[in-house]
Parts: C-alpha cells; sequence; structure tokens
C-alpha cells in the first residue's frame, strides 16, 4: 500500500529498511559471483552438466534478488540503485511530492530532493523545516 513518509516516519522505518537493503545487496553480490563463475566455466569447463548446473543456480539467485528488492519496496521505498546504495521515501513538501533520500552508510533521514532532480540535487532537511515533519 502506498503511503507518504513523513521524516520522523522515514526514520523509524529506517532500521528495518537497511536490514531489507542489506539482504538485497547480499543477494546481488551472489548474483555477481555466480555470473563470473558462469563465464569462467564456459572457457574452463567441458562439462555441460556443470555448466547447466551453475546457469540454474544464476537462475535461482536472480529470483531471490528480485524477491529481495520487492521485501524491500513493500517497506514503501523506492530502489533507485542497490549498487549505489540509494533509497527514496515518498515525502511531500507542503503540496509538492518529494522524495526524503538515503544512502548506505548513513544512520538517518538527513536529506530531499526534488521527484526530477535525483541524488545530486539533494539538499539538507532543516530542523526547522516543518513542511517534512
Amino acid at each position: 500500500m502506498f503511503s507518504f513518509f513523513t521524516t520522523n516516519e522515514a526514520n523509524e522505518a529506517l532500521p528495518d529498511v537497511i536490514k531489507k537493503f542489506e539482504y538485497a545487496l547480499a543477494k546481488q553480490n551472489e548474483v555477481k559471483k555466480l555470473e563470473q563463475q558462469l563465464q569462467m566455466s564456459v572457457s574452463t569447463t567441458n562439462s555441460f552438466e556443470d555448466y547447466v548446473t551453475l546457469k540454474q543456480q544464476l537462475n535461482s539467485a536472480i529470483t531471490k534478488f528480485y524477491e529481495a528488492v520487492e521485501i524491500l519496496e513493500n517497506t514503501g521505498v523506492v530502489v533507485k540503485s542497490i549498487e549505489q546504495g540509494l533509497l527514496d521515501f515518498p515525502a511531500k513538501r507542503f503540496d509538492e511530492e518529494v522524495w526524503l533520500c538515503w544512502k548506505y552508510g548513513e544512520t538517518e533521514i538527513k536529506f530531499w530532493h526534488e521527484k526530477d532532480s535525483g541524488f545530486m540535487g539533494r539538499k539538507p532537511i532543516e530542523v526547522s523545516d516543518e513542511s517534512l515533519v
């Protein structure tokens, strides 16, 4: 179900969101590892059985990665980039729809940006900015 976050709500949700993000990141790393193994097996193995087994493991890992992203986005956040560690929380600033922006490693929501500006357009949330609270 869709809803807008206040800054406080986003910060309250953040510990759970971080856990789910880290799980999705781990699943993505598994996919990358299996892709590398599959690439190497093409040139180093003569066994179709080994190749097919690895390919099936990769398919399963990809499925688990997308399931992890779905679980993460079911918290209400939008994944902008797993690799860059960027998530956005939908919010409103006065009557304008904006994003509360989080980057992996940050311990709280401190920035927001307009819908079309992205990470480079991040602005600090002012303590007195009650429009996002």
